[in-house]
């Protein structure tokens, strides 16, 4: 199972309107080789280094395997006319929340199982609920790692002129949990 993205490739910097400091909206996303046997698959988006620790930043699930992929920009909640669902990502929002490393250079990883069926859960699971449930089911796995620095965010001018950087003291001091 391999797991891409046309935005980025794994171990490259996500670029910036992917993250809070653009317009914080999902990433493409393109999977292939899911297994025969798998009944759907699920996407964990998580920042390994993050201050206080695994911070979560999507959680997506129920994602049938008749789909090769996402668009960018998938809206929070329910979507695409399908049993796709969403949990809450560490803000307690549902959907996808970008990146925006608070120190230095960080990872995100895009976890994505394909599992032997559909999952028991509403709408707005926490991770530690989604993992619970996908516990046993788990077929295959695939994984992308992108990159995200608040360096990046003069890369390409992207927004530059959105923001005036010298005024954002938030991107040079550390937040609890906003990474």
């Amino acid at each position: 199972m391999k797991l891409t993205s046309p935005a980025f490739s794994s171990g490259e910097t996500i670029p910036t309107i992917y993250t809070q400091f653009g317009d914080n909206i999902s990433p493409p996303l393109e999977w292939f080789d899911i297994p025969d046997r798998a009944g759907s698959l699920a996407l964990i988006v998580e920042d390994p280094d993050a201050p206080n620790g695994v911070y979560t930043h999507w959680l997506i699930y129920n994602i049938p395997t008749s789909m090769k992929g996402l668009d960018s920009e998938v809206p929070p909640g329910s979507h695409y006319g399908t049993q796709i669902l969403q949990g809450k990502n560490e803000q307690d929002l549902l959907g996808y929340l970008g990146p925006k490393p608070p120190d230095r250079q960080h990872r995100y990883i895009f976890d994505l199982y394909a599992l032997d069926g559909a999952l028991p859960l509403e709408e707005g699971a926490t991770k530690e609920e989604l993992l619970q449930a996908m516990h046993g089911h788990i077929i295959d796995q695939a994984k992308l790692t992108g990159l995200y620095s608040p360096n990046d965010v003069n890369e390409g001018g992207a927004v530059e002129d959105a923001y005036d950087l010298s005024a954002r003291q938030d991107i040079m001091q550390p937040e609890a949990k906003r990474p």
